[in-house]
C-alpha cells in the first residue's frame, strides 16, 4: 500500500491539475482571446497577401496631381498593372524613383514606434510615406510620337491633339515645347497640376524623362481617404479616344 504523498497522491494532484489546464481552455475569456488573436493573424495574412498581390497604399505629399489628387490623399494602387493587365494612356500610375527625380529622404529618427509603423507598412495596414515614389499620369506608351504643343496649347499624340479635361482648371498650363518619341520599356508621364509638377518635361537628361515600365508599381484605382474624396480614379478614356497607333505598329 503507498505510502500518504506517494505516488497515488502525486497522481491525482496531477489529474486534477489536468482538469484545471482544461477548464482554463474552455473558460470564456480563454476562447474570447483564442478567438480574437485567430481574427488578427487571418487579418494580416490577408492585408499581407493583398498588399504584394493585388492592391497597395500610398500617401500622396505633393501637389502635382491636383485637382486628381490632392496633398495627403491616400490611395489604392493595383499591382496587376502593368501586369497581366496592361498600360494604357490616362492611366494615373505610382513609379519608384531609380532616376533621381527626387530628393534623397532624409534618415528620420528612429522613434519608439517607429519598427511598429513600419512593420504594418510592410503588411499593408498602413500606405508608403516613404516619398521615394512618384505618382503621374501616363501620356504616351512605347512608340507615340508625343509633342508640345499646337497652335492651341494643346499637347499632340501621334498628331493628334488632345483636350484634357483631368488638367487642374485653376492655372492655364505654361507652354513647355518638347518633341518626343517614347522609346520599348518606356512611358511619357505628365502631372495633372501641370504648372507645379516636375515630370518627364523636367527629367529629360536622365533617361530621356521616360519611366521605365518596370519601375510602376501599379495604377492607382481609387482614393481611399478623407472620406469626403472617397472615389474611383478616371483614366479619361474619351480624351485618348481620337489618338491613332503609333507609326510602324
Amino acid at each position: 500500500m503507498p505510502a500518504a504523498g506517494g505516488p497515488a497522491h502525486a497522481g491525482s494532484t496531477s489529474k486534477r491539475a489536468r482538469r484545471a489546464r482544461a477548464q482554463e481552455r474552455h473558460s470564456p475569456l480563454f476562447l474570447w482571446v483564442k478567438e480574437v488573436a485567430t481574427v488578427v493573424l487571418v487579418a494580416i495574412v490577408l492585408s499581407f497577401l493583398i498588399k504584394t498581390f493585388l492592391f497597395r497604399a500610398f500617401y500622396i505629399p505633393s501637389e502635382s496631381m491636383v485637382n486628381t489628387l490632392d496633398v495627403n490623399d491616400r490611395i489604392f494602387v493595383n499591382l496587376l498593372v502593368p501586369e497581366p493587365f496592361a498600360l494604357e494612356r490616362g492611366d494615373v500610375v505610382v513609379f519608384r524613383d531609380t532616376q533621381g527625380w527626387l530628393v534623397p529622404a532624409a534618415q528620420k529618427a528612429a522613434g519608439p514606434f517607429t519598427w511598429v509603423q513600419d512593420g504594418l507598412t510592410f503588411i499593408g495596414l498602413l500606405p508608403d510615406n516613404s516619398e521615394q515614389h512618384l505618382v503621374k499620369r501616363v501620356v504616351g506608351l512605347p512608340g507615340d510620337h508625343v509633342v508640345c504643343c499646337d497652335a492651341g496649347g494643346r499637347l499632340m499624340v501621334n498628331g493628334a491633339p488632345l483636350d484634357e479635361s483631368y488638367i487642374n482648371p485653376a492655372e492655364v498650363p505654361q507652354v513647355r515645347e518638347f518633341d518626343v518619341v517614347v522609346p520599348e520599356g518606356k512611358v511619357w508621364v505628365m502631372g495633372d497640376n501641370r504648372n507645379h509638377s516636375a515630370d518627364s518635361r523636367a527629367h529629360t537628361d536622365s533617361n530621356g524623362g521616360f519611366v521605365n515600365i518596370a519601375d510602376i508599381e501599379g495604377r492607382a484605382a481609387v482614393i481611399a481617404w478623407p472620406l469626403n474624396r472617397i472615389g474611383a480614379l478616371d483614366n479619361y478614356p474619351d480624351v485618348f479616344r481620337g489618338v491613332p497607333a503609333p507609326a510602324g505598329k
